[in-house]
Formats: structure tokens, C-alpha cells, sequence
């Protein structure tokens, strides 16, 4: 496969080669727990690592092989891992070279689930996460300390959509040789590759946008295969691995060693503790990433036409995209988002709590429930919902306020959005 073609061709394209055996153009799905091994000294290579190939489907799948690969080359990384959702990725990029008394550093602009995995999860296996405004990057430097295996942000917070430096962030990243691990679900690669701003880790629901349908849960983390491990610091890369024959994983996989990382993830958290992702929905995601760069555009497309809608609108109060010129985001969206700012808006009502739940329960065409990155437009109210676990005072550090509605925009004619919108307006006091 040509690495240099385009995102378009690299969607349609990437890691596949058409069944020969029995000539299929589309995917195959592999619906099978299990492969056979062609004999003893086969299966003793392959569980030795001396040979590639499919033992179990909870560590690799063919179907499953393809996404990682196609990924891969979407994000411009050396390798990927699918896993069972997006929330799984993020737990096991940290407890990937993390232990006991170790800690990360994270901006706080962060989706609900992250925010308490961080705050409240993280911290019963004595991994604390030190928290930095991500309007103040320059702290972060001060809250790394020798305990410090990562650096972590999203690259547009959710909900309030702000956007981090990812540059800046790389380059403290790289003064203290720690690991930049980003969340990109919000951006996909047809609007953002964190990788080619200094990321190290990427990592994607690929429930949102990637698959695009609203009918499948995944995640995945691509490697971008440029960190080094070797550092003593990094203490599980670097001491052999007693539940894998003594592995020193940043020493011992010879060519193989720049993808450290990701080997480490796939044989020790995902084999053991098995946040395995179905063929099914391999499947599922690689039809929708098929199409990924055009719906990115028409989500974009839409979403800007109907921020722009709100913003004038007399019965709204404010308005957050980062594609609004007056975004206190704008800036470094209009630096880093070339093909378009996304599909989440965020907004209020005058009238507070009371009127957006009014709207919400007035509204048709919206969906109304917990997801993003549909083809079909969704309304959320974070506080009470995805983010309602937060305490008021984490409410309160990340901006979080009761009158937030969260609109996902879909692909729909955006005529059809914005008189849907009207119609529900007009319907609230």
C-alpha cells in the first residue's frame, strides 16, 4: 500500500488486499474465536512471538487486523490496536506504563467518563492524575514531577469544545522525554493527525465519527512508534515482564522495538484482562471509515451554517465552535483544523436549566441521547447526563454549567437542521 496516497484513497484502500482465495472485493468478516495452528513448533512461535499470525480473537483477528492497519496509515502512526470501546483504550494507554505510585499529568477539559476514570478510578490503583487548566499550558511543566510517565489532552474538549496547543504541549512533552497522549475522537484524522504535531499515543472512539452509524462500540490506539522506551524511568518497558517468558519490552523485539508500546498493550492489558473488540464490529468501522472524509466535511459544513444560526438567535445566550471567529478557540482552530472545525456545537439558552431542558423535550429531527458523531443529528444535556457524576466543584473547574446543551450535527440538509431548530425555539418561553 502507498503511504502517500491520499486520506480519501487510504480509506477506501488501506491494509486491504482482496481475498484471493476466494476473490472477494469487500472486507471479509472473521467470525471465528479461534485459528488453527499448522503444527506444535507453529503454535510454539507464534505464543514465543517468533512468528506472526492469528492465535486467539481476543488478541488478533483479521478483521480486526485491517482496521489497525488502515488506521495506522489514516493517522500516520507505525501501528494500532483496536479495542472494545474508546473507554477501554483510554484506561489501557495508561495502565499500559503506569503502576502503583506512578502519575500523569492531563489537561481538564475532558469528557465525563475520562474525567472520573482520572479523578476517582485511576487513583484505587494509586495512579494519580495531576489536572492543569487547558487554557494555562505553561503549568503543566510545573506539575510534572519524577513520578511522571505521561502527558495526556483531547484535542477539542468536550464539552466545551476548547482546543489545546498541541505543539506547545508536544514540545514539554519532549523537554522531560515523557510519552504526549492524545485523544482525537473529536477531530478524526480527516481534520486533525496529532501525530504530526508531536503526539506519541493517539487514541479514537470509534463509536463516534469513524464508524459514523451509531451502531457498533469501539476505541483504538495508534503507536506513533517514535518514543523511547529505554528510558529507566519507564519501569514495565524496561524490567522483564514475569507473566510474559521475562520480556524487556523496549529491548527485546528487536525489529519490532519501535512499537514497544503497542505489543506491550496488546499482550499484557487486552490478553489478560480482555477489553477484546468483536469482528462484527471491526467490520462495522471499517465500512464507516470508508466514508470518513466526506461526512467530516458535511459535519462541518453543517455545524458551522447552524452556529452561526444560534449565535443570532434572541433567545440564545452563547454560543462555543471552534469555528465561530469570535471562539475563544478560534485561533488555534483556524492553526490546526485546515479541513474543517468539526461537528459539536455548544450553547445556552436565556431562561438557564429549565428552557433547555424545555427545547430538548420540543425538538424534532434531534435525537435526544448520549452519543456523538452520528449521520444523524443528537441534542445531549451534559450536566444531567454524561457528565452529571462530576461533582459541582468539578462542574465548576472545567466550565461545565447547567444550562450547556451539547448538539451533535449530523448530514442532514442542513435546511431541514436549522428549521427543526426554529420550530423547537419558537416552542419555549
Amino acid at each position: 500500500m502507498n503511504k502517500n496516497y491520499r486520506i480519501e484513497t487510504l480509506a477506501l484502500h488501506g491494509g486491504n488486499n482482496p481475498d484471493l482465495d476466494n476473490n472477494s472485493r469487500a472486507v471479509p468478516i472473521y467470525r471465528t474465536s479461534s485459528f488453527i495452528f499448522k503444527s506444535t513448533t507453529q503454535a510454539t512461535n507464534l505464543f514465543s512471538l517468533k512468528e506472526k499470525g492469528n492465535i486467539y480473537s481476543r488478541l488478533t483477528n483479521p478483521t480486526q487486523k485491517l482496521l489497525e492497519e488502515r488506521m495506522a496509515l489514516l493517522e500516520k502512526g507505525a501501528g494500532a490496536l483496536a479495542l472494545s470501546s474508546g473507554t477501554s483504550a483510554i484506561f489501557y494507554s495508561i495502565i499500559n506504563l503506569c503502576q502503583a505510585g506512578d502519575e500523569i499529568v492531563s489537561v481538564n477539559n475532558l469528557y465525563g467518563g475520562t474525567w472520573t476514570m482520572f479523578k476517582n478510578i485511576l487513583p484505587q490503583f494509586k495512579i494519580k492524575v495531576n489536572l492543569v487548566d487547558s487554557k494555562k499550558i505553561d503549568q503543566i511543566s510545573k506539575a510534572i514531577t519524577n513520578k511522571t510517565k505521561a502527558i495526556y489532552a483531547e484535542t477539542i474538549g468536550n464539552p466545551l469544545l476548547d482546543l489545546v496547543d498541541l505543539d506547545k504541549l508536544a514540545k514539554i512533552a519532549q523537554k522531560h522525554h515523557l510519552p504526549l497522549i492524545v485523544d482525537s475522537t473529536f477531530t478524526t484524522p480527516a481534520l486533525f493527525r496529532p501525530i504530526e504535531h508531536g503526539a506519541n499515543i493517539v487514541l479514537h472512539s470509534l463509536t463516534k465519527w469513524l464508524g459514523g452509524h451509531g451502531t457498533g462500540l469501539g476505541g483504538i490506539v495508534i503507536d506513533a512508534g517514535n518514543f523511547d522506551w529505554t528510558d529507566q524511568k519507564f519501569a514495565l518497558f524496561n524490567k522483564p515482564e514475569a507473566s510474559y517468558h521475562g520480556l524487556k519490552f523496549a529491548h527485546d523485539l528487536g525489529e519490532l522495538n519501535h512499537l514497544a508500546y503497542l505489543l506491550r498493550m496488546r499482550l499484557i492489558p487486552l490478553r489478560n484482562l480482555g477489553a477484546c473488540i468483536s469482528p462484527d464490529n471491526a467490520w462495522l468501522f471499517l465500512q464507516g471509515i470508508e466514508t470518513l472524509a466526506l461526512r467530516m466535511e458535511r459535519h462541518s459544513s453543517n455545524a458551522l451554517k447552524v452556529a452561526n444560526f444560534l449565535k443570532k438567535h434572541k433567545k440564545v445566550s452563547w454560543v462555543k465552535y471552534p469555528g465561530l471567529k469570535n471562539d475563544p478557540s478560534y485561533p488555534l482552530a483556524s492553526k490546526y483544523l485546515k479541513n474543517g472545525f468539526g461537528g459539536m456545537i455548544a450553547f445556552g439558552l436565556k431562561g438557564g436549566y429549565e428552557t433547555a431542558v424545555n427545547l430538548i423535550d420540543n425538538l424534532n429531527l434531534f435525537s435526544h441521547l448520549a452519543n456523538v458523531g452520528d449521520v444523524k443529528s443528537l441534542i445531549l444535556h451534559p450536566a444531567s447526563t454524561s457528565h452529571a457524576q462530576l461533582s459541582e466543584d468539578d462542574k465548576k473547574q472545567t466550565g461545565l454549567t447547567s444550562d450547556l446543551i451539547r448538539l451533535s450535527i449530523g448530514i442532514e440538509n442542513i435546511e431541514d437542521i436549522l428549521d427543526a431548530l426554529e420550530k423547537g425555539l419558537k416552542k419555549i418561553s
